[in-house]
């Protein structure tokens, strides 16, 4: 068999097993995955296998366009305390660029962070 007559079938393979977990997770309540596989004709260690197949193939897509997160290591001394609207204090770093200025918590989305300083650089 050629080989792409071979990525062509696992994929449709792969299509077929997402199909089946999905209609597994929609399963009425009640049911269990081992009644759910016993009526569809698979074992419940086949299942598990088609589901740990599934997910690794969909990381392995997702892998290259994840943005990479840098931890980056901030003196302590730089931390501040501040106070929201008397909702206590929150530790957290702030930061100033161009006039512009961020409270910068553990709970602040990294995206929130990357959107906010790509506005305030063009600004």
């Amino acid at each position: 068999m050629s080989s792409e007559t071979t990525a062509v079938a696992v994929q449709y393979r792969l299509q077929e097993w997402a199909a089946q977990i999905r209609e597994c997770q929609n399963r009425p309540t009640g049911m269990s995955v081992a009644d759910w596989c016993a009526g569809h004709g698979i074992t419940k260690a086949n299942y598990y296998y088609r589901l740990r197949r599934v997910r690794e193939v969909c990381l392995e897509s997702l892998a290259p366009e994840a943005p990479v997160q840098q931890i980056v290591p901030v003196n302590p001394c730089l931390l501040q305390e501040e106070t929201q609207n008397g909702s206590g204090i929150q530790h957290g770093l702030s930061v100033s660029v161009n006039g512009f200025s961020i409270h910068i918590t553990e709970s602040t989305p990294m995206p929130l962070l990357a959107a906010v300083l790509k506005v305030v650089q063009h600004a």
